[in-house]
């Protein structure tokens, strides 16, 4: 499922083996990895993303095209944001690897799923639950010269970020540093895995910015629509990245977070 639209000028913008079962459906030798739990709808696992009820450990696959690495900077404050949100006693791990070009660019949703169903190693078990995240080496099909997508969380557990695009972002006139912006596009993603805005974490109050799907009607918050767009994201978050505001806060510890 892709994420979020500005639907009047532009359009919206997780090491490695270890998270599987033993067991074996056949009694051969290759281990059955269940992966009913990280095929689900946006915003099913929230409270489980969120709390220390079910999983204790988060186990996040970074996955990247060659030359389009995630920064250190970004690796560094998603963790601190999910350590910050998240009551996970057993921590944060992410991992990164690198893999060919798919040479699919522009992408639909469907061929990032098929991405992931080809590449993707980490499924939840046991007490840990995984994320995977996806570093594009292109841009969203629906992408035009007036509104792109920089990136979208489209199941439970599994997100794209549109590495391409937020590079052509970062080369604009006056534009924040690349990782900036990236970061920025990884926390907010992650924020609708948390099932924000109402999409897995009803609202304590009413904050949605209805005509945009799910977001946050509080400027500055790091849920608003215009975290996603090239121009007015550019302007909003300037040398930081922005945080939560306190209804979106609200939101995530009424469902098992901080």
């Amino acid at each position: 499922m892709k994420i979020q639209k500005l639907l009047v000028a532009f359009l919206l913008i997780s090491l490695s083996i270890g998270c599987s079962t033993d067991s074996t459906s056949d009694g051969s030798s290759e281990p059955t990895i269940d992966k009913s739990g990280n095929l689900k709808a946006l915003g099913a696992s929230a409270e489980e993303l969120l709390s220390d009820i079910k999983f204790t450990s988060i186990t996040i696959e970074m996955v990247y095209v060659t030359g389009f690495k995630p920064s250190q900077k970004t690796i560094d404050n998603l963790k601190s944001f999910l350590n910050t949100r998240t009551f996970k006693p057993d921590g944060v791990t992410i991992s990164t690897r690198a893999i060919a070009s798919s040479s699919l660019a522009p992408f639909t949703i469907q061929e990032i799923a098929n991405i992931e169903k080809e590449e993707r190693l980490v499924y939840n078990a046991g007490d840990e639950i995984a994320v995977f995240i996806y570093f594009a080496d292109g841009s969203n099909e629906d992408d035009t010269d007036n509104k792109v997508v920089l990136g979208s969380a489209y199941r439970n557990t599994s997100m794209v970020i549109y590495s391409k695009t937020i590079e052509n972002v970062a080369a604009r006139a006056n534009a924040p540093e690349k990782s900036t912006i990236e970061s920025t596009v990884v926390n907010h993603e992650f924020g609708h895995l948390f099932g924000l805005v109402d999409v897995g974490s009803p609202m304590q109050t009413d904050h949605k910015d209805s005509p945009e799907g799910s977001h946050c009607n509080v400027d500055g918050c790091l849920m608003t629509a215009n975290v996603q767009i090239g121009g007015p994201l550019i302007d909003m978050i300037g040398s930081t990245v922005p945080d939560l505001d306190s209804f979106c806060i609200q939101d995530l510890q009424a469902n098992g977070g901080k």
